[in-house]
């Protein structure tokens, strides 16, 4: 069974946080840490949950409250964003000492762009996480709102925040002023997932495009769709744990190989949604898995080609493949083959060698271009051989496709 454990370790100032570590059943295939976001706490639900997720994927997760948050000990108001990065950088401590460094930082609004500041400063890290984070640490001084004449006036105000009220000094402005993330994230040499909700009210989608551009490949973007900053919505929350989940293992080396599909026998092919997306698929076919989708003009999120694109791509390669077989076995000088191929539908009136005469039909262009001391008679052969590929001979039979609903 999991186990989740209070724990507390000392934070940059020496006053204790206090932390959850959320840990596997058997050993850990790695450790991950999260930064909650703004005036929030460990215990937040988008932190458990995903805390959750990891935890059943093997991988143990350490949380904690910064300095003057939750439970730990301090004042918030001495607090600025390079202290948040120093807990961040206690935490890490805290684990190579205990267990062993973090692989994967997770962070989520203000704390999302801790851990990028953090992130060239921990070694062991090889996967990055943000969550609706900013792009610039000051972004969080729109919080403040009127106040900040204030502050700069008095040196310090007090400041309602999600119906809390927190003292905000001069100092943690000046600190914030100070920040420049984006040159973290250019010189973090770590893989990169930026999560971000398009209608995030509280940090615009601007930011999460900054850090993505900012950053270096291996780095992905994964849209929170309709989720509000916090994902206070539970399937929000544990969309985002499962995808963070799956997309981690790629690079922590956490992907069980055991629980991968097995084989199907020849001529069969499964698809299944992979709910990730409004049409994603995965497609396995023997022992490939591939990806379907549909191009974000209709909707999908372009992952991988389409249904007629993989039709055109069935029918290109058995051309290219019957091509082949035919001049290595009439020893022929085919150098290479080339195959373009394109769909569409076309009024059935206006195709003067079809049988049908009405409404629309679909029309396949394909464009076979060949390589190699070739004569004339030679091409031509290899031109009425392309009609013979088996793809194309089902394609221009009758088809019957017989449907049953098993489950």
């Amino acid at each position: 069974m999991s186990e989740s454990r209070k724990i507390e370790f000392p934070g940059h100032s020496g006053e204790m946080l206090a932390a959850r570590l959320d840990l596997p059943d058997g050993t850990p295939k790695a450790f991950a840490l999260f930064a909650h976001c703004f005036t929030c706490s460990k215990d937040i639900f988008a932190a458990s949950r995903i805390a959750a997720e990891l935890s059943a994927e093997g991988i143990a997760v350490l949380r904690f409250d910064f300095t003057g948050l939750g439970a730990s000990e301090g004042e918030f108001a001495n607090t600025n964003f390079s202290s948040n990065v120093q807990d961040l950088l206690e935490a890490v401590a805290y684990l190579e000492k205990e267990h062993e460094a973090p692989a994967i930082l997770i962070g989520h609004s203000l704390g999302g762009a801790a851990v990028l500041a953090a992130a060239p400063h921990v070694e062991g890290a090889k996967a990055i996480v943000t969550i609706g984070a900013p792009s610039d640490a000051e972004h969080v001084a729109h919080n403040f709102g009127a106040k900040l004449d204030e502050i700069a006036k008095d040196g310090e105000a007090d400041v309602e925040l999600a119906g809390r009220t927190f003292k905000i000094k001069k100092q943690f402005l000046d600190d914030i002023a100070g920040q420049n993330v984006l040159d973290a994230v250019k010189g973090m040499k770590k893989a990169l997932l930026v999560c971000h909700a398009p209608m995030d009210e509280t940090v615009g989608v601007k930011n999460a495009t900054d850090i993505f551009v900012a950053a270096k490949h291996p780095k992905s973007f994964l849209s929170l769709d309709s989720a509000d900053h916090l994902l206070r919505k539970k399937s929000d929350s544990i969309y985002a744990a499962r995808c963070i989940a799956a997309w981690a293992a790629r690079y922590i080396g956490a992907i069980d190989d055991s629980a991968a599909p097995k084989p199907l026998p020849d001529g069969q092919v499964v698809v299944e949604e992979t709910g990730t997306g409004q049409f994603i698929q995965s497609v396995q076919v023997g022992a490939h898995v591939l990806t379907a989708d549909e191009p974000a003009s209709v909707g999908g999120d372009n992952t991988g080609p389409a249904p007629y694109d993989y039709l055109l791509a069935g029918l290109g390669a058995c051309t290219s493949m019957t091509l082949r077989m035919y001049a290595n076995r009439k020893r022929l000088p085919l150098d290479k083959v080339s195959v373009l191929l394109s769909h569409t539908k076309i009024h059935a009136d206006d195709c003067a060698d079809c049988e049908t005469k009405e409404g629309k039909i679909d029309e396949i262009t394909r464009e076979i271009t060949i390589t190699g001391d070739l004569d004339d008679d030679q091409r031509a052969r290899l031109l009425e051989i392309a009609d013979k590929c088996p793809v194309h001979r089902t394609l221009e039979r009758e088809v019957k496709v017989r449907t049953a609903l098993v489950a």
